[in-house]
């Protein structure tokens, strides 16, 4: 009873822990975003740049105009890399490169999150101690084995550690005594539901994989598309920048989209591997298990246990 509530307790664990992550992350990017946009709006470079004059101009330019003599400021003095000494204006400046790329950072956003949450999901439920764990294995192959467990304390040990591979030789020992065949299809049926519950969301990884690249690149086909207008405007005449500026943000969605790409489709190789290895394990357990609980299987150990009493007479 104590194995079942904690396995119990992990499993209920391994499905509201993603959960979580994947609420909480939401609300954080959604804030993140509202607030680089917010702050994009109301900076001070915007404003500089359509009153006509640089943010960074100096104040002797304007003195200059007016004849009056200019006098040594501060600001002329060489600033201090603000990426030594504020950390903290990296992050914020990190934060609106990614705001840069536009809405389609969201579902990109989202993607990572839910890859992030289903991987912890998946790095709980795929535990060797989960799926095949060591003692019930060698218990129950030992014993059935040697002949020392019978079909109602072998039903009984199955319902007992409630695992994968527990549920696959319960479909055995459900048809104890009867052909082979009869019991390799059963494992077979039984092995194809344990099979989908070994691989539930290892498919999301891959269309993740998949459709992540394709986001970032319609965001950069956007991107290019509305930086070309840009520029067959008058404003932009002589202003290179402008085009410049407009690819690097275009381009911004590409980079996250490969961002999310790539861990998508190493957790769906990592995953897929994992349970393809236990369901070939299992299968091979099962095998054991098949030999000595079918008619064939218990027709020979009992000619074999006659010809050793035969032997002994």
């Amino acid at each position: 009873m104590r194995k079942n509530n904690v396995s119990h307790r992990i499993a209920i664990l391994s499905r509201v822990l993603p959960l979580i992550l994947l609420g909480s992350g939401s609300i954080w990017m959604m804030e993140v975003m509202g607030q680089t946009a917010s702050s994009q709006v109301t900076s001070p470079q915007m404003g500089n740049e359509l009153s006509g004059t640089p943010a960074n101009a100096p104040n002797n330019i304007t003195s200059s105009m007016m004849g009056i003599p200019s006098l040594p400021s501060e600001e002329t003095a060489p600033a201090e890399n603000p990426a030594v000494d504020n950390p903290e204006q990296n992050e914020n400046s990190l934060l609106s490169k990614i705001a840069e790329g536009g809405i389609l950072m969201i579902p990109l956003g989202l993607c990572s999150l839910i890859v992030a949450a289903l991987s912890i999901e998946k790095l709980i439920s795929l535990r060797r101690s989960r799926v095949i764990p060591r003692p019930f294995v060698r218990r129950f192959t030992e014993f059935v084995e040697d002949g020392q467990l019978s079909y109602d304390e072998a039903n009984q040990l199955c319902e007992e550690f409630n695992c994968p591979v527990a549920e696959v030789f319960q479909a055995a020992v459900r048809r104890w005594g009867h052909p082979m065949l009869e019991i390799e299809q059963a494992v077979m049926d039984a092995g194809d539901r344990v099979s989908d519950s070994l691989k539930r969301f290892v498919r999301v990884f891959h269309a993740i994989s998949n459709v992540a690249p394709l986001i970032g690149l319609l965001g950069t086909v956007l991107g290019m598309i509305e930086s070309f207008e840009m520029m067959s405007s008058r404003e932009s005449l002589g202003r290179p920048e402008m085009l410049a500026s407009g690819i690097s943000t275009a381009l911004v969605t590409t980079a996250g989209g490969l961002m999310v790409a790539i861990p998508a489709y190493l957790a769906f190789m990592y995953f897929s591997g994992k349970s393809d290895r236990y369901l070939n394990e299992i299968d091979r357990l099962c095998q054991r298990v098949i030999e000595c609980i079918s008619a064939e299987g218990i027709e020979k150990q009992s000619s074999g246990d006659s010809r050793q009493k035969q032997r002994a007479a």
